[in-house]
């Protein structure tokens, strides 16, 4: 059976803002709770969508998703110190964020597939897979 997806935080943002990729995650969501198999993320992502969220849509609305963020599929994943060196490595040798090189690293440490729609990702294709949302 293949690896569930990782989602970076671009990915599970879209879906809970209804912005342009969220029919795919949602697609993902559904097929991860149909078989019962959770797509994966950081908790370093997780982070980077509750800041977002706040910034965007206030307090109120990260109250919402937090209550509703426990029902989804989605399996997060503590940094720790295997997480953080592939991170680390990637954070190195190629210009993204730090939370985007702890979702690259998980995908890379799983062999799973990376699910995001930022553009940062694409000079690391040819060290992980990446399932782009499609954009508008």
């Amino acid at each position: 059976m293949a690896i569930a997806p990782v989602l970076d935080s671009f990915a599970l943002v879209a879906f809970l803002r209804g912005e342009p990729g969220e029919e795919q995650v949602a697609a993902l969501l559904e097929k991860a709770s149909d078989r019962d198999s959770p797509l994966h993320m950081t908790e370093v992502n997780y982070a980077e969508v509750k800041y977002s969220v706040i910034r965007k849509d206030g307090a109120a609305r990260w109250a919402e998703i937090e209550r509703e963020l426990p029902t989804l599929p989605i399996q997060f994943h503590a940094a720790d110190r295997r997480l953080a060196d592939l991170a680390a490595d990637f954070k190195a040798r190629y210009k993204i964020s730090l939370a985007d090189a702890f979702a690259a690293a998980l995908a890379k440490g799983k062999k799973a597939e990376l699910v995001t729609g930022d553009a940062e990702f694409k000079p690391l294709e040819k060290e992980i897979k990446v399932m782009w949302l499609k954009q508008p």
